[in-house]
């Protein structure tokens, strides 16, 4: 349904995205997430042919955008970071006004903005103006007018930034119940929002990609890999007892007495480090193993420094968890 080619785009001398490549299946929900200014609004942009890139190409259901724009635009319902609203319209002739503009034909033009509202739940407020509308009802109209021409194709660039946690939690049941129906990517840097509503993930960093798969492979990227939650009775420094010992990843201390260690390796590494903690007299009170989660795997490929994952997309490793996304396999 979508394939991004080689894609890259300079403003001058900064290189915002470089020699980005994936492909996303009918039916799709992928997440494209990545820290402030990695890159996600601008390929988001190229996709959908608001913007042209420096090099490379994308494709929307196999038209490339630039080669056949009308084409792609009629497969794509776009919503940017800023909704593109009309604040002296009302709700229901705004979404008239977009189906036109869309190529909608008349005799299901009517339907469909129906059906955009009644998904976005603006029936309470359709004849009103969008300018007199609340934040969260914009963002709605926003959507609706995404959906009003019953795409292929959905992208939401930062659907819930600045809503409040109930308009949070309403769009993204509105996201879960389109799956299946359109191809959904959803630019954003929250992680709970990638693991509440989507079923992969592409993260980029700096304008590249250091991942893409399933968000249950991403969670796995570190295979063996666990973090100790330790509390201690007495005022043990950790990272001096646990030094140099095997299998010790990270050391970090949140609180006074509570330390978090990642560790890789299997019992007889818990067994060790538990020995060492016994032997110091430290005053062992708890310790809890746990994987890691999306976030961990999140800050290790975008800040991460000393975490031995691979930032660069060509590295083996980064390229052993790219299968679920890139080359079209589900």
């Amino acid at each position: 349904m979508i394939e991004v080619r080689h894609l890259t785009k300079d403003y001058g001398p900064h290189r915002a995205i470089d020699n980005l490549n994936f492909t996303l299946n009918k039916g799709d929900v992928v997440g494209f997430l990545g820290p402030n200014g990695a890159g996600k609004s601008t390929t988001m942009k190229i996709i959908t042919g608001f913007m042209a890139p420096t090099s490379g190409e994308a494709l929307v259901g196999g038209f490339d955008v630039f080669e056949n724009p009308i084409e792609v635009k009629r497969r794509i319902g776009y919503l940017p970071e800023t909704p593109p609203v009309y604040l002296d319209m009302s709700v229901q002739d705004y979404l008239q006004y977009v189906a036109e503009l869309k190529g909608v034909e008349k005799n299901k033009k009517s339907a469909l903005v129906a059906r955009a509202i009644e998904k976005t739940n603006l029936g309470s407020v359709q004849k009103r103006m969008i300018g007199n509308l609340s934040k969260g009802f914009r963002q709605r109209v926003g959507i609706a007018q995404a959906l009003v021409s019953d795409p292929d194709v959905l992208i939401l660039d930062e659907p819930t930034v600045g809503l409040d946690p109930k308009q949070v939690a309403e769009i993204r049941d509105l996201i879960q119940e389109l799956r299946g129906q359109h191809t959904i990517i959803l630019s954003t840097h929250i992680l709970s929002e990638v693991q509440a509503v989507c079923e992969k993930a592409i993260i980029i960093n700096k304008g590249r990609i250091v991942a893409q798969d399933t968000i249950e492979n991403l969670s796995r990227v570190d295979k063996g890999q666990l973090r100790l939650h330790i509390r201690l009775a007495k005022d043990l420094n950790l990272s001096q007892t646990l030094g140099g010992a095997q299998g010790i990843v990270k050391i970090e201390s949140p609180k006074s007495k509570e330390w978090l260690v990642d560790v890789s390796g299997g019992d007889e590494v818990l067994e060790n480090i538990s020995g060492l903690i016994v032997q110091a007299k430290g005053g062992l009170l708890e310790l809890t193993p746990s994987k890691l989660d999306l976030e961990d795997v999140f800050l290790k490929l975008t800040y991460g420094q000393d975490s031995g994952v691979p930032r660069d997309p060509q590295d083996s490793a980064t390229n052993a968890i790219s299968t679920g996304v890139q080359g079209g396999s589900k």
